[in-house]
């Protein structure tokens, strides 16, 4: 780690800002609002005389940062400082990595015990193929938290066992090709551009020892993980080319396309008991509709209105209970139940906790599909909503953000679609004030904030317009 001053990073973010462009890429868009935000929010904080240097001039301004700015990231600029490390990281550019980094950094030096700097850091060094790094801050991560609901444990494993497939396959080539040696002491791009051209001449005989040394010195001089990884599919690809039909050829390189395989998988997910999940069966809005008609239902929101009740057998006397991402289980106050977990695919919060039915919620289809691959829990669950359950107000409801601009929460997510099937004998909603009272969350979870993208009031208006009554604890729809 680099220790970084406040106001460095914060020059960067600007100078970044300035760079970002309309465009088709939707992750770039989402930095641009981030960076805007955490601008605005900068801009804000700062003394009334003050404001007119703190504007875009903050680029140009020099010199550390004093103990105005330490504070400023404490209290205000925290969280938006880390929202944009989250967006940059999520585009995956060279540019934005980098601004990443630089993120973590800040935010570790002010705050040398933060999970959230430690995790953006290591998935930002995993993402440039910093494995040892990335390694070394995961675990920093997994010191200062008690509910891994990131999955963080299985990832370093997952890194590790890549690690170890990787160095058998390269150590596989190294012995079938002692021939290799010789090129793996030059450059790399030497070693490959001469590997190429033999090939395209119809020379594999000899070009395959410098291919093959080409990723041997990429090894020994510590190149990124990503790009080892890069150069050894391109090499199998043009080795399976090579080999055609010849049977003995083939066999030769399926063991290398395994371990190849191998380490990708791991490296993305973990070590994985039961690649089934134990059986689960997919389930479609119209078979849950039919598992939840006539059925009484509650829904358990996350707050501390809830743990400081004393609800819990009435809870657990309702046919079917709800309960959202990270919650907390406290038999008097909450009750014991969980029949549906309903969740937003980010996090790992619960999901090894065994549910009848389990809700993942997620807006983009392709970030859904990885989320699901990489954290569901084998039996831990009995139905699994597959895309049809996927995001409900947007995808069954056709509501579009001209009509409901902010992104939909899990808990309003689920709430609409159970009010849209409109088949539950029953619904209530128990200690919903919208976070009024603060949240009770795992212990893990509690020093998540509680999001800005979200627009509460707006949701809290949707259900009071539906309320046929309600009460401190109790809003009854049905």
């Amino acid at each position: 780690m680099t220790p970084t001053d406040v106001d460095v990073c914060l020059r960067a973010c600007a100078a970044h800002s300035t760079k970002l462009v309309a465009g088709l890429d939707r992750r770039r868009t989402a930095l641009a609002e981030a960076l805007r935000h955490l601008l605005a929010v900068h801009a804000a904080a700062q003394p009334a005389a003050s404001a007119a240097a703190s504007s875009i001039p903050l680029m140009r301004r020099g010199g550390k940062a004093g103990a105005a700015s330490a504070a400023a990231l404490a209290d205000e600029l925290l969280d938006p400082l880390l929202a944009v490390g989250n967006k940059a990281l999520d585009c995956g550019y060279e540019d934005e990595l980098k601004l990443a980094v630089l993120i973590g950094d800040t935010v570790l030096t002010q705050r040398k015990g933060s999970r959230a700097g430690w995790r953006l850091r290591a998935r930002t060094l995993e993402a440039m193929g910093a494995e040892t790094a990335a390694i070394e801050a995961y675990e920093r991560y997994l010191s200062f938290t008690e509910d891994d609901g990131f999955g963080v444990a299985a990832k370093v494993v997952g890194l590790r066992l890549g690690g170890e497939r990787q160095d058998e396959l390269l150590r596989e080539l190294e012995r079938a090709h002692p021939g290799a040696a010789e090129f793996a002491a030059r450059p790399v791009t030497e070693s490959w551009a001469e590997g190429l051209d033999l090939r395209a001449r119809g020379d594999w005989e000899r070009a395959e020892p410098r291919l093959v040394g080409a990723l041997l010195a990429q090894e020994r001089s510590g190149a990124p993980v990503t790009e080892i990884q890069d150069t050894t599919s391109q090499y199998l690809e043009l080795a399976m080319e090579e080999a055609g039909s010849d049977p003995g050829a083939v066999a030769g390189l399926t063991r290398l396309v395994a371990l190849y395989a191998e380490q990708r998988r791991s490296r993305m997910r973990g070590p994985v008991e039961d690649p089934t999940f134990g059986g689960v069966e997919w389930t479609t809005v119209g078979e849950f509709r039919n598992r939840i008609a006539g059925r009484s239902i509650c829904l358990i929101a996350n707050s501390q209105r809830v743990g400081s009740s004393s609800m819990g057998a009435e809870i657990d006397g309702y046919d079917l209970v709800v309960r959202f991402n990270s919650y907390r289980i406290d038999p008097a106050a909450t009750g014991r139940r969980t029949d549906i977990h309903a969740t937003i695919h980010k996090h790992g919060f619960n999901w090894d906790q065994k549910v009848h039915t389990r809700l993942v919620f997620g807006g983009v289809s392709g970030d859904w599909k990885h989320s699901l691959r990489n954290r569901l829990v084998p039996g831990a669950q009995q139905y699994l909503g597959d895309e049809s359950l996927r995001w409900p107000l947007r995808d069954i409801g056709r509501v579009g953000a001209d009509v409901w601009p902010a992104i939909p929460t899990t808990g309003f997510n689920m709430l609409w679609l159970l009010d849209h099937l409109d088949v539950s004998s029953r619904l209530d909603l128990i200690g919903f004030d919208f976070y009024e009272s603060g949240a009770y969350r795992l212990p893990g979870a509690m020093r998540m904030p509680i999001t800005s993208v979200h627009e509460y009031t707006s949701e809290k208006a949707w259900v009071m317009d539906r309320a046929r009554s309600a009460t401190d604890m109790r809003i009854r729809l049905r």
